[in-house]
This record gives C-alpha cells, sequence and structure tokens, in this order.
C-alpha cells in the first residue's frame, strides 16, 4: 500500500484517501484582536507625539489646564508602560512561559508598526514647521516619537529573539544587519513577526493537543521502539539525532530506545552493533522484542541485523524511513571517477573527525561504498526479510534545491541528475521496501528533505508536521499489536 500525505484547505494533513491524519489546534481569538491592536497602536502614537499633540490642540484653541495636562500625559506614559509589561491579556493563557514570552514580543511588534506608521505621517504632515517659526516643537516630537518607539520596539524585538527558535540564526543576523536599512528592514522585521507568530500558534496548538489526547496513549506499543540513525551521525545526548520527535513520542506513551552505534561503519559492522544493543534492551527489560525505527542507512543495518544475525526474532517491525535500499547511483559515479589519493584524503579527514565524535574504528570508506548502487543490488539479494516481521517504509521528496538546507541543496541537483527525483541524498525509486510504503512531500516549492524526515533543524515545516507524522506511525504500530 502507498500513502500520500499532503495538506487539506484547513491546513490538516491528511492522506490520499482523505483520512485525516493529524489536525492542530490553535488557539487564536479573532474577536477582540484587531481592536486591541489598533488601540495600543493608538495609544503608543499618542504617548511619542505628545509635544506635537499639545501644540495643535493649543493653535485650534483647545487648552487642557496645566495640570489636567500633566495628567493627561502621565496617563499615556503609563499606558505605554502598562503595554510594554503585559501586551496581551489574552497570552496569559498560552501554554509555557516562552510561547508567551514570544507571543508577547510579537504583539508590541505589531503595536511598534502600527504606531511608528502613524507617527510618520505625523511628521511629514508637520514637517513645514521646520521652515516656519515651530521649528523646535517639531525637533523636540521627533525626539519623543523616537525614545517611545525605541523603547517598544527593542522591548518586542529581544523577547523573540530570546524565545523564538524558528526564526533561527540566519533571520536573527538579518535583522540586525537590515535593520539600518529604510525600507528593507521593515520587510525584515514583517518576516520575523510572521514566523515567530506562526511559532507560538502551532507550538500552544501542539501543547493543548497533547493535553487533550494525553489519556489516549497513542503510541504506547506492545514493544518498545528502538530509534537507529543514519550514516555520519551519533546518537548524543544532548542533540538529539531525531529532533523534537522521541518526546513526542513518550508524551504520547512510548519507550524509546538508540541505537547508539558508531557512525561510520560497513552494512555488516553496524549491524552487529544494532545486534548487541537489541540483545542488550531484550537482557534488560524482558520485553521479548523491539520496534525499529531507522533512518537512512540505519535502514540497511537493521535488515542485516535481522537476516543474517538472528535478530529475527527479537524483532516485530522494521519501519525504513529514506532508506536507499536500491543505493545511489551518484556515489558509484562519485567513487569511480575521484582519484584514489583524494578518496584516501577524505577518508583520513573523515576519520579523524568522527574518531573525535566518539567513534572508535571509523571507516567512512566502507560506509559510503555499501552505499552505492551496485552494493545495494547484492544485499537485497543477499539479505533477504524474515517471515513474521512487520516491513514498511517511508520516504520523501526535496521539491527544489532551495527546499533544502547544506549541504542538502547542494547535492539535490548531483542526485537528479544521475538518480532522479529525490530528498538531497536519495532518490525516491530507492524508498520502497515492505508491505507498505508512504511517500511525503509538500504542495509548494519546498518539499521535505532527508534532513526533515528526522527534524534535524527543529523546523516547523508549513506543509508537514513531523512529530505528528511519527505519532500517526507509532500508532499504527500500536493498532497492528507490535
Amino acid at each position: 500500500m502507498v500513502s500520500v500525505l499532503s495538506k487539506d484547505w484547513a491546513g490538516r494533513l491528511v492522506s490520499d484517501d482523505g483520512a485525516k491524519a493529524c489536525q492542530p489546534i490553535y488557539g487564536k481569538e479573532e474577536k477582540v484582536k484587531y481592536i486591541r491592536r489598533i488601540c495600543c497602536g493608538l495609544l503608543i502614537f499618542l504617548a511619542a507625539n505628545i509635544p506635537m499633540l499639545k501644540y495643535l490642540l493649543s493653535s485650534k484653541g483647545i487648552i487642557f489646564p496645566k495640570l489636567g495636562g500633566i495628567i493627561l500625559m502621565l496617563l499615556l506614559v503609563l499606558g505605554v508602560i502598562a503595554v510594554n509589561i503585559v501586551p496581551a491579556f489574552s497570552n496569559r493563557r498560552l501554554p509555557g512561559k516562552r510561547l508567551r514570552i514570544c507571543a508577547d514580543g510579537c504583539e508590541l511588534l505589531i503595536y511598534f508598526l502600527i504606531s511608528v506608521s502613524a507617527s510618520v505621517i505625523c511628521l511629514l504632515v508637520t514637517l513645514p514647521m521646520l521652515f516656519s517659526g515651530n521649528k523646535m516643537i517639531w525637533l523636540i516630537d521627533l525626539i519623543c516619537v523616537v525614545l517611545v518607539e525605541a523603547a517598544v520596539f527593542w522591548s518586542g524585538i529581544i523577547r523573540v529573539y530570546l524565545t523564538s527558535a524558528q526564526i533561527g540564526i540566519k533571520w536573527r543576523v538579518i535583522g540586525l544587519v537590515c535593520g539600518w536599512i529604510p525600507v528593507v528592514h521593515l520587510a525584515v522585521l514583517l518576516k520575523i513577526i510572521h514566523m515567530a507568530s506562526d511559532e507560538w500558534e502551532f507550538e500552544s496548538g501542539k501543547i493543548m493537543q497533547a493535553q487533550e489526547r494525553k489519556d489516549e496513549y497513542l503510541c504506547r506499543t506492545r514493544y518498545p521502539i528502538l530509534m537507529v540513525h543514519g550514516v555520519f551521525f551519533r546518537d548524543f545526548k544532548y542533540f538529539n539525532y531525531w529532533g523534537r520527535i522521541p518526546k513526542e513520542l513518550e508524551k504520547h506513551g512510548a519507550v524509546i530506545y538508540y541505537g547508539n552505534h558508531q557512525s561510520a561503519a560497513s552494512v555488516a559492522d553496524s549491524g552487529k552493533e544494532l545486534a548487541d544493543r537489541i540483545r542488550q534492551i531484550i537482557d534488560e527489560t524482558g520485553c521479548e522484542k523491539v520496534n525499529i525505527i531507522a533512518h537512512s542507512k540505519g535502514g540497511l543495518d537493521s535488515r542485516y541485523a535481522i537476516s543474517r544475525l538472528g535478530m529475527e526474532k527479537y524483532v516485530a517491525s522494521l519501519t525504513t524511513v529514506n532508506t536507499p535500499h536500491r543505493g545511489c547511483i551518484f556515489a558509484d559515479y562519485l567513487l569511480n571517477k575521484i582519484p584514489a589519493a583524494a578518496k584516501d584524503k577524505v577518508a583520513e579527514s573523515y576519520n579523524s573527525a568522527l574518531k573525535v565524535l566518539g567513534d572508535e574504528t571509523p571507516d567512512f570508506m566502507a560506509a559510503v561504498t555499501d552505499l552505492t548502487a551496485s552494493a545495494c543490488q547484492e544485499f537485497n539479494r543477499e539479505v533477504p526479510d524474515r517471515p513474521g516481521i512487520y516491513y514498511q517504509s517511508v520516504g520523501s521528496k526535496l521539491n527544489v534545491a532551495s527546499g533544502g538546507r547544506f549541504p542538502l541543496n547542494f547535492s539535490h541537483q548531483l542526485v537528479k541528475y544521475f538518480d532522479g527525483p529525490n530528498d538531497g541524498l536519495v532518490a525516491e525509486t530507492s524508498f520502497p521496501w515492505g508491505e507498505d510504503y508512504t511517500f511525503l512531500t509538500t504542495g509548494g516549492r519546498r518539499g521535505i528533505s532527508h534532513g526533515d524526515m528526522i527534524d534535524l533543524n527543529r523546523e516547523n515545516i508549513r506543509d508537514f508536521d513531523v512529530r505528528e507524522f511519527y505519532v500517526g506511525l507509532v500508532n499504527g504500530l500500536k493498532e497492528r499489536g507490535v
């Protein structure tokens, strides 16, 4: 069976048969949001332009009593301070302090855009005062505008910069650099607001969704989950190879273990390490079997352990994610064309780096060679599937090279030339294996890369919720009784 997941009109992840796979819950309150923003923007505008407003009112014969003027000024100033402290009371109900701070920062930046736009218009309209006897009023008002608007802006941007994960280093740097370029800085600011707003809305929905179905234990499978990484990565304590996925699965009842094998070795050697790890888990927990979810080369390593090293009696299911079951033609080409001296140099550099990262006996060339199309063809003949085990596979496509992050944006075109449509590393034709196959992409230009499938960059992709996809994947194993 082949399933293709995409987004419906409401932003829900659905399969090709129309079944709902994921329905994020959003806590938006649209009724008062726009009124609040206009009122707060107007308040900041009035506070920033007190000198000009006082002058314009007096020129029309409207003169406030001295005490009344002072009280009005104090009220405006206190109002701006209050808005900076609590930009929106509705954000107090958001789950999580980080999300509340991020949402408050976005609101302040929106108030800033509204108020500063009004202030700029006011200053332009009153610009002729510079050439009359009222130059000082105009200049004092300008200074007041700069001080008040700066206070609102920095209060907002600091909150967003400190709490948003999705704007990343890239947009933080762009914001700092472009902040001094007129017009451009507004476009960049709108982008940052948009990204941060999407983040707190989406993450709030995820938390609310998890709370609503916490008693369902969607991922409490009969046997624990063994998550197996791909080539050139390790299972690090402080940087999870699988991003935010394991925690999401654990929220829903999953018991998770990791392969903990070396990052660069032949399929046979990695398979031996995995076999030892499976025995260790069985001995320590008495769980009888495990469900393996393996990414990239980890799928081949797992198949070898099951088929050639007697692990079939300890494995209930194998789910391979973006695994090159039929290898990579571009890898054959590169290994045949690159001079031996150059290959040795690259291998030596990689092996040295991998030793520093924790590998005892890294073998770059063995790992790469086992991923070639020719090697995988022979592998598939010699490593048959074992009966009694549920095999399924997942694959994805990066629609355009720019949709992936380095180095996948670079390798995408190379792989496309030799292997056809791909995820930045592995061709579509190489993914399918087992009884069921799920193919993933997005409706827009971006697509889903090799790294996106393990949440490598912790990025919220508009048309694909990777965490929810894995919840559905593991829930499917639960429904099968494994």
